[in-house]
This record gives structure tokens, sequence and C-alpha cells, in this order.
């Protein structure tokens, strides 16, 4: 990860007029370092891995929670810091029969 030395800001590789360049969303510019090696990802977001068993137990807890898509009453569930640290957790919802996801927030 590179950040701007002017700003702070996370800076991102781009083709600026046939170079790589690693720029900002202010704007600022720098030269990519060609002797470098890096690792560049489409997402910032965490992939969400539920291991399930052949028999499809989860290791996570349940809950009775209804399912809005087949309208079971029980659910695996799991709680993930997704906003500002300042802001509550929000609780991700598995159903037990379908597997549809959902989640709560406090709002």
């Amino acid at each position: 990860m590179k950040f701007c030395d002017e700003c702070g800001s996370m800076m991102k590789s781009e083709d600026v007029d046939g170079g790589e360049m690693w720029v900002c969303s202010e704007g600022h510019r720098k030269p990519r370092d060609e002797d470098a090696s890096y690792v560049l990802t489409e997402g910032q977001e965490a992939t969400e891995i539920i291991e399930t068993t052949s028999e499809g137990d989860s290791s996570l807890p349940t809950t009775d929670a209804h399912c809005p898509e087949c309208g079971n009453d029980e659910a695996y569930w799991y709680m993930q810091q997704i906003r500002a640290a300042d802001e509550s957790e929000t609780r991700f919802f598995v159903c037990t029969e379908c597997e549809h996801k959902w989640r709560e927030d406090d709002h």
C-alpha cells in the first residue's frame, strides 16, 4: 500500500500518459519505482467465508431469526465492525436452511 507524501491519502496505480504512476484522490502523482515489486488487488473489502461441514453444520452460533428468503426461523449469526469505530457493529445472519445471507444494522 502506498500513501501520498503530500496529503496522506491512499494512492492507486494508474496508467498516465503511457507510464505507471501512483495517483491519490487529491490528484497528486508520483512515478512508480520500476525495480520494486507490487501486488495490486481489485478491492479492499475482506472476503467472508463461512465454513460448513458436509452435514451443513457451521462453527457459527445459531439464533432465532426469520429468513426473508425461505421463511426458516433459525440462522447462524456473527458480528463485524464495518463502519467507523465509534459506530456499533453490524449483525450478519445466514439461514440454516437455504444459506441466504442478510444483515441487521442499528439505524
